[in-house]
């Protein structure tokens, strides 16, 4: 294929902090195809050999003004936006959304001039060969010349090469160019980039050349493996358990959250041997009507309601344009099965009566463990509460917010404690109980968040006020 002339303006990336880099251009060709341009992965660090697309904001077939943008683009840096600097339609989209591992120059779409043109290209795929030969073409200068014949391009490419001369030296006497993921996967598996001769651009050792070298590795580690039993060192014994989907869901929900959401914690500790006499007396009357005993946690899920009631800035979710705060107070509560952790949820939980709330816990712990919970049994919950100590005895420890929420209450375990009496030499004993509040400190400030514990402290210490 002859190289022409090459049709519309360059392509500007634009990184999320403004800075800006242009792409290389594409080119017409005699194929028997109308003019058009091919786009290919720009080069937007000397170490980038690589990209993939997050997402492409225009479709085929739609028409591309100067300033908009085509695609984002994900590097092992940033996230950046192409822009297309002049007028023409988005023909055919090479690599779609979500591609990865897209080797700089490889064409990654095709524009054109005439919105007619666009059905020609309906079926057009690129040479393998495109890409590598579109990152290693020059930039086209303002005023081309006519394409020379092919033998004459040769010989000018190959007369008019600058020869540089460059001092020979070992990999110890000279830096080491190596890509950041190159150098990620190195540390990882203690390989040492003195003995990769790298693949990239100027010599450069990218992701394929440490995957490449680990793969012989393994192969000359089995060849010249001794056949005898080492018993120096015993083999590990061990079974792969798959994912299950909601572990998957909880570790990316998780994930996401610990990475994006500001956390900030408050720990308070709250006597609750009124609220033991109150649950004793509840429960006898519970027993007597034939209905549910009633748990601490299901005092804990009742105050916690009240004081989200008291304090509806805690009831809240961030979003890019403000904060939503809820008029709806949903519970969700932490259930953890053999199959992962669940939260259903307890609605209107501010409303709802102690042994409703009770009888309601019980089902759909029940139906989590059964792994029978539908959308609307965990779906809607604007705060949650984890509780480690009853269960398991467990002191005090800090919980991760669920998106899209901006608080949870970790719940500890009860403990006696010796405390001073109304005299100087006398002491008695009084139950106190953990529990640690996580905030979302772009939505709760940590006087909301305190202000929250101070009520929710007050209706565990005056349980019968949860009753008015």
């Amino acid at each position: 294929m002859q190289v022409g002339i090459p049709l519309g303006g360059p392509l500007v990336m634009k990184d999320f902090s403004g800075s800006q880099a242009e792409s290389r251009r594409g080119y017409s060709s005699d194929s028997g195809l109308p003019p058009h341009q091919e786009i290919g992965m720009p080069s937007l660090s000397p170490t980038m050999t690589e990209g993939n697309i997050a997402r492409w904001l225009k479709k085929e077939g739609e028409k591309i003004s100067p300033g908009e943008v085509l695609c984002e683009v994900e590097t092992d840096k940033a996230t950046v936006e192409m822009e297309c600097m002049e007028e023409g339609f988005l023909a055919k989209i090479i690599k779609g959304d979500g591609s990865k591992e897209i080797k700089v120059g490889e064409v990654i779409a095709i524009t054109v001039e005439d919105e007619e043109d666009i059905p020609m290209f309906k079926d057009y795929s690129p040479s393998a060969s495109d890409g590598a030969a579109a990152a290693k073409e020059p930039p086209a200068s303002k005023s081309p010349p006519p394409p020379p014949p092919k033998k004459e391009v040769e010989e000018t490419v190959s007369s008019q090469e600058p020869k540089i001369s460059r001092p020979s030296t070992t990999p110890s006497e000279s830096r080491i160019f190596a890509s950041p993921l190159a150098r990620r996967l190195a540390e990882d598996h203690s390989v040492p980039l003195s003995s990769i001769k790298g693949t990239g651009p100027d010599g450069h050792i990218v992701k394929v050349d440490i995957e490449d070298y680990l793969a012989s590795r393994g192969k000359e580690v089995s060849a010249t493996a001794p056949k005898a039993k080492d018993t120096t060192a015993a083999a590990l014994d061990y079974v792969d358990i798959p994912h299950s989907q909601i572990r998957k869901v909880t570790a990316s929900r998780l994930l996401f959250s610990k990475q994006t959401i500001p956390h900030y914690y408050l720990t308070v500790d709250t006597c609750v041997d009124k609220l033991e006499g109150l649950r004793s007396k509840l429960n006898s009357l519970q027993e007597a009507s034939g209905g549910k005993r009633i748990s601490v946690n299901d005092l804990v899920i009742k105050a916690a309601a009240l004081a989200l009631r008291k304090v509806p800035q805690c009831n809240s979710s961030w979003t890019d344009n403000y904060i939503r705060q809820y008029n709806n107070v949903n519970i969700n509560v932490a259930v953890q099965t053999d199959n992962g952790l669940y939260v259903p949820v307890v609605r209107e939980a501010d409303k709802k009566g102690l042994s409703t709330i009770a009888d309601e816990v019980k089902h759909l712990a029940q139906k989590a463990r059964e792994n029978s919970l539908k959308p609307e049994d965990y779906e809607g919950g604007t705060f949650t509460v984890s509780n480690l100590g009853g269960p398991f005895g467990i002191k005090q420890f800090c919980a991760i917010v669920n998106p899209p929420q901006s608080g949870i209450l970790a719940v500890g375990s009860a403990e006696k404690r010796v405390v001073p009496g109304s005299g100087s030499d006398e002491f008695k004993f009084a139950s106190f109980l953990s529990v640690t509040l996580s905030c979302d400190h772009r939505v709760i400030d940590g006087a909301i968040g305190a202000e929250w514990l101070k009520a929710f402290k007050g209706y565990i210490e005056n349980p019968e006020s949860m009753l008015l």
